[in-house]
């Protein structure tokens, strides 16, 4: 294994900071399941941080990259929060007690090449009755240049996120988002190649196509989207053998 220190390589994290409505909805959509003692995985530079974690909870943000855990401690919305402390590396760096009320991870699962490895991990340190959720980016046939430009291994479909079901947790929701971003995600296969969006097109989706999303995707039954988010819990007792069923 190697012991050099992790360094991210892509370019989107300020890019996507702007997409402020786009945060907000899928927040709301978690924010039934988060508990009050929460990790959140990779969390980048800490701009999703503030949608989620409104006070009330103990939060960890778990960041492998260095340089981007400083970014987080010096970030003015968490700055000096008493609420909120900063991890420098990865799940494995975590002991598995006490374990967490909730563990997140936000368009990061994808990054992670052995994803079955971290669930593993993941469900390893969640308390009894913990949640695990993930935000993804959905749909393999939407998989881009853009996708490789900024280290994504993979797309995710319901199928496959059922796959990583871990024998001590149960799938109790499933859901497909941004069903009118969709149309953003083809441009980028299609004809973005392997540029970043710029910031005209990032506030165009966000507050035009994501509002819209937000009326129709209920109308969908949260059945087609560009985003997808999955939400485990972790059974008072693990049941060998068990299967997932959506929600």
């Amino acid at each position: 294994m190697s012991t050099a220190p992790f360094v991210y390589q892509g370019a989107e994290l300020e890019l996507f900071a702007r997409a402020e409505n786009w945060k907000r909805y899928w927040a709301a959509m978690i924010e039934p399941y988060l508990g009050k003692r929460v990790l959140e995985v990779g969390a980048g530079t800490g701009t999703n941080t503030p949608y989620l974690n409104k006070g009330g909870r103990e939060w960890v943000c778990l960041e492998p990259d260095a340089d981007l855990a400083a970014a987080i401690a010096a970030r003015p919305p968490l700055r000096g929060a008493a609420d909120v402390r900063v991890l420098a590396g990865t799940i494995d760096d975590v002991p598995e007690r006490p374990g967490f009320d909730s563990i997140v991870y936000i368009d990061v699962l994808e990054h992670i090449e052995d994803d079955r490895a971290q669930m593993a991990a993941a469900a390893a340190r969640l308390s009894p009755g913990g949640t695990l959720i993930v935000l993804s980016p959905a749909h393999g046939w939407l998989y881009s240049p853009l996708d490789v430009a900024v280290g994504h291994f993979r797309r995710y479909s319901a199928r496959n996120l059922r796959a990583l079901t871990q024998p001590e947790l149960e799938l109790v929701s499933l859901r497909y988002l941004d069903s009118i971003g969709v149309l953003a995600s083809l441009m980028n296969r299609f004809v973005l190649r392997p540029f970043l969006p710029t910031v005209g097109q990032i506030l165009v989706w966000d507050r035009m196509m994501v509002p819209l999303s937000r009326l129709i995707d209920p109308l969908f039954f949260y059945r087609v989207g560009k985003s997808i988010i999955a939400v485990w819990r972790r059974e008072e007792a693990a049941r060998e053998g068990s299967t997932a069923r959506s929600g």
